[in-house]
């Protein structure tokens, strides 16, 4: 059997970082990956980190502290948050962030004005500088480790603070994207994926994939390595310090789906990849479970026409989408149910609202409803403005039409829109606050001031309704670490030589997403610290 000192399971961001950290420290390291290809929900994602008192932060002058951090996640705790983790990620996260940058495994820049998500909260930073955008990268410099990045059939051009997404008002000229894309320069979690990648095959670690991990090793009671199968063939790999899981979330498994999550969940945003491999190893391990009911909950749209390559029905967060004018959202009843605008994580969780009379969930199915001039203006998912609108998407040329397209109550649906449109043109919106937030307006449509960024009332013909599911970014339950990125078992105490970093474990924030990169940030952080550790176990 061939021995290393650590082995890595997964290579999103928390599993290269975790490589890249090991090494760092002294050890020989192994990157085993389950899939053909490299990534998953890290490469897929917008790729925005979020971590406090940042070096990018420091380098503009922009004021942080320890202080303001924890207070702002402690306003933020419903009971969920452990002290030791949440400190070990404020207290490290600048320093991981400064690592990966001098190892050149990150290229970041703050993503400009892009606030937190709880803007009013003590600690928190409506002006933004929390959350870092990378760099463009050339793929050219991957060679043939380039298309093995999940989905990097679908390149991205450009960087983040150059779109809508990122706060821009307009996107680079065609001729710009053009040459990067003959170029092969990608932006996004496809930059943050090809940078670790390239950083750690500049270090001789070269990731193996489609390692089918079936169980750990176990020398007593300490964790000794993994077994499994490669190709079809048995596969074993010895790990003299530990074992690292970084395989992402859980949502993509049916049966723990059913038994952990909370709520409904009908099309989640991740890849297929999230399939609960890291987390049904930790517990046969033995490991205590945490924060197992909860996710990254956010608003998704469903687009038919465009699956995953492996045939799974693929979903997309709508962010823009709901957020600018002429647009609301409206549940079963043909009501509003939110402020539209505000940050997907906590929207997410109001479709979890539970009618005991009906035995049914009160806002779902629920959906967008948009008109003419949104159709003029703004995107819609894929389609960009001036394109049609697709077929999936329903059409009526009065809101008594539009409702009977999507079952639901005609007056009803037109009382919701007099109302909004009455308050739209004054400006404000006393059922919901939509507009008050500095988040509301990150957004909107720029081009407008004051709440008109966000408020538009819905008025000229064609009516548009698309169907809005209840969907999640990825869980972020699973086993407990201690602040050391070591799992811990049963009674509490760290399981030998067993560490997790990312979706796989009980995320150190608990449930609270801080800002934009509010999975990232602690997922680079703890795959640092498990680096880190785990190398220096019994040196």
């Amino acid at each position: 059997m061939s021995e290393v000192d650590v082995i890595i399971l997964g290579t999103g961001a928390a599993g290269m970082a975790a490589a890249l950290a090991a090494h760092e420290a002294g050890a020989k390291v192994a990157l085993a990956e389950r899939w053909d290809r490299i990534g998953g929900t890290s490469a897929i994602s917008g790729g925005v980190i979020w971590v406090a008192d940042n070096p990018r932060m420091r380098a503009a002058g922009m004021a942080d502290s320890r202080e303001d951090a924890l207070a702002y996640f402690r306003s933020l705790d419903h009971g969920d948050l452990v002290p030791e983790t949440l400190e070990a990620f404020v207290d490290r996260g600048p320093e991981a962030l400064a690592f990966l940058e001098d190892a050149g495994a990150l290229s970041v820049s703050v993503l400009p004005g892009y606030p937190d998500y709880y803007t009013e909260r003590p600690g928190a930073k409506p002006q933004g500088s929390r959350a870092l955008d990378h760099d463009l990268f050339d793929l050219p410099e991957l060679g043939e480790w380039a298309a093995k990045i999940y989905a990097i059939e679908e390149p991205k051009p450009l960087m983040l603070r150059e779109t809508p997404l990122g706060g821009a008002t307009a996107m680079p000229p065609p001729e710009v994207l053009g040459a990067r894309m003959a170029a092969r320069q990608c932006g996004f979690g496809q930059a943050m994926v090809a940078r670790l990648l390239k950083a750690c095959l500049d270090r001789g670690i070269e990731p193996v994939l489609g390692v089918e991990t079936r169980r750990l090793l176990k020398d007593g009671e300490r964790i000794t390595g993994i077994e499994g199968e490669r190709d079809g063939q048995p596969f074993a790999l010895s790990a003299r310090r530990g074992v690292i899981i970084a395989t992402g979330g859980f949502e993509w498994d049916e049966d723990l789906r059913q038994t952990f999550l909370r709520g409904p969940v009908t099309a989640p945003a991740s890849p297929p990849t999230a399939t609960g491999e890291g987390l049904t190893l930790a517990m046969a391990a033995g490991a205590k479970l945490g924060n197992m009911t909860s996710a990254w909950w956010a608003p998704t749209l469903v687009q038919p026409d465009a699956p995953w390559a492996s045939g799974e029905q693929r979903a997309q967060i709508i962010l823009i989408e709901r957020t600018v004018p002429h647009s609301i959202m409206v549940n079963r009843s043909a009501r509003r149910f939110c402020n539209e605008a505000a940050n997907y994580s906590s929207l997410g969780g109001v479709f979890h609202q539970f009618d005991p009379r009906s035995y049914d969930y009160l806002n779902l199915p629920a959906y967008l409803i948009f008109d003419a001039q949104y159709a003029e203006r703004y995107p819609l998912g894929t389609r960009q403005p001036g394109q049609p609108i697709p077929d999936w998407v329903k059409r009526a040329e009065t809101l008594e039409g539009l409702a009977a397209e999507i079952g639901v109550d005609g007056k009803a649906l037109t009382e919701t829109v007099a109302r909004f449109n009455v308050h739209a043109d004054e400006g404000h919106d006393p059922d919901f606050g939509r507009g008050t937030s500095a988040y509301d307006h990150f957004y909107g449509d720029r081009s407008r001031e004051g709440t008109a960024v966000t408020l538009g009332a819905i008025r000229e013909a064609p009516f548009y309704a698309v169907e809005i599911a209840s969907g999640l970014l990825g869980t972020n339950g699973g086993p407990r670490t201690d602040g050391q990125a070591r799992i811990l078992g049963h009674d509490g105490a760290p399981i030998p030589g067993l560490l997790g970093a990312g979706n796989a474990i009980a995320c150190p924030t608990g449930g609270i997403y801080a800002g934009a990169g509010g999975t990232l940030g602690p997922a680079l952080t703890f795959g640092y610290i498990a680096g880190r550790t785990a190398a220096l176990a019994n040196t």
